[in-house]
């Protein structure tokens, strides 16, 4: 019994010994190849954990400092592009793309141009280089390529994809941060972190003509574009605001008066009128979900209130004459006379017009419904004559287009219901109130455009609502610095 428990202890003790043995050789193994464990289990290089202090010491310096981190954190913040075997990397590429941001109608200042120079570059590729520097410069290049893919692709000032959006931890669907990485090692590097970009004809017609004006990869990208190339950047910057992946949508855009409906490679332009300066039509993006024949027109507040009131309180016959009807707030029609009149004068934020169907009503024949915070409406309109003219912001926001019965028509029929165009047309002809819902929704895009490329040649819009100074003061500024979103 005695023996059984001497070699009971001895096993224990021999198995503690081979324990940490083994421990003390997987320390060794760890300290050779330089990593350390974090307290979440993960493995990190000790040689580059000063990488990740760099980061955070450089942190108010960068544009994308949260994406710069999980970038390198996905590496074991290990170094991307610097170092002695330049081969194997894409640091020399990357360079180039800095050099030529113009190209794409970028400003190269917002690329961090004092500390991404080749002057600075090549003395960081030797055996001496020292280690601190070289994560200096790889930070700064990680950052700036993960700012050239978003503004590429989202563009820098996109009113909804700002920079607090893209830095939190919201999935989106385009990532730049793994674009990047799936760009590394690709034999054409370049071509893949500039496929970002929107891939929209207009879009690329107005890229290769800026390349005609400024020249491709060989001009001095350090300059600012001037003239009709300033202004192709800041429309290339407007195409990068939209989603450009579908190939079936409704383009209307604001400063060239028409509308696109667009199928794949087929396009049929209508035009349209559009909001006078003092009641803008606004740039968004939605899509159409129904048509609506002989509609019934709730009208806007503002409209109700500045010019409807002054007509009736001036004609108590304006109303009926021109199909308006008046509602409380519980929806009941308000019968006129002078004294009801005089009520809504005195407190009109309690009711609201309506104008019922027929040949004059302002939406016309036909409306495309589509949801908007604008409550704004694309719709047909019983005054035709206007689309005569050339300038055509006339409206309060709402788009009117001209052949609206033809473009109804279409949508049905790209939507495989072709057997509902006789009672769409019947519908219209008889002002009979129906709806068209489409199995498929429409994208609809309203676009702030004032250039694109036709026919090989650069055609300007309009400034309608003077918008384009605004941007290419932010894209441009005077003083060549950076302008933060």
């Amino acid at each position: 019994m005695k023996n059984k428990n001497i070699q009971r202890r001895f096993g224990t003790v021999k198995l503690i010994f081979i324990s940490l043995t083994l421990l003390w050789a997987f320390l060794l193994v760890y300290n050779a190849f330089g990593v350390c464990l974090k307290k979440d289990g993960s493995v990190i290089y000790t040689d580059s954990l000063s990488l990740k202090k760099e980061i955070v010491s450089l942190q108010q310096k960068l544009n994308y400092p949260n994406l710069v981190d999980r970038f390198y954190q996905d590496r074991l913040y290990k170094r991307a592009w610097v170092m002695q075997d330049t081969v194997h990397s894409d640091v020399w590429a990357s360079m180039l793309l800095m050099d030529c941001v113009l190209q794409f109608g970028l400003n190269r200042n917002d690329f961090h141009p004092d500390q991404l120079t080749y002057d600075a570059l090549r003395p960081l590729t030797s055996p001496n280089a020292k280690l601190q520097e070289q994560e200096i410069f790889d930070i700064y290049l990680t950052d700036a390529l993960i700012t050239l893919i978003n503004h590429l692709h989202y563009g820098k000032f996109n009113p909804v994809f700002t920079t607090e959006r893209l830095e939190s931890k919201i999935p989106l669907n385009f990532d730049p941060v793994s674009y990047l990485k799936k760009a590394m090692g690709h034999p054409d590097f370049m071509a893949n972190v500039t496929s970002a970009q929107p891939q929209a004809d207009m879009y690329n017609m107005l890229q290769d003509y800026l390349h005609l004006v400024k020249g491709q990869y060989i001009d001095d990208c350090y300059e600012f574009p001037e003239g009709d190339a300033r202004k192709m950047a800041i429309n290339m910057e407007r195409l990068r605001w939209i989603n450009t992946g579908d190939r079936y949508f409704i383009q209307i855009n604001i400063p060239s008066y028409t509308l696109k409906l667009v199928n794949n490679d087929h396009v049929v332009i209508f035009k349209t009128i559009v909001g006078k300066p003092s009641s803008p039509t606004p740039e968004l993006e939605s899509k159409v979900k129904y048509i609506t024949t002989s509609p019934d027109w709730k009208v806007p507040h503002k409209i109700f209130t500045t010019e409807l009131l002054p007509k009736i309180w001036k004609d108590s016959t304006y109303l009926i004459n021109n199909h308006y009807s008046i509602y409380d707030r519980k929806q009941n029609i308000v019968p006129l006379t002078k004294g009801t009149i005089a009520a809504i004068k005195a407190n009109p934020n309690l009711y609201d017009a309506r104008q019922s169907s027929g040949c004059d009503n302002a939406l016309g024949k036909v409306v495309f419904r589509f949801p908007n915070v604008f409550d704004i409406y694309l719709h047909d309109t019983p005054e035709q004559k206007l689309f005569k003219k050339q300038e055509r912001a006339f409206s309060h926001g709402c788009i009117r287009v001209e052949n609206a019965g033809l473009l109804a028509e279409l949508l049905l029929r790209n939507d495989g219901t072709a057997d509902k165009v006789p009672a769409l047309k019947s519908s219209m002809l008889n002002m009979r109130k129906k709806d068209f819902h489409l199995k498929n929704t429409v994208p609809v895009k309203i676009t702030y455009i004032t250039c694109e490329v036709n026919d090989g040649q650069l055609r300007v819009y309009p400034d309608v609502y003077h918008r384009d100074q605004v941007l290419e003061s932010l894209m441009f500024p005077v003083n060549n610095k950076p302008v933060k979103k």
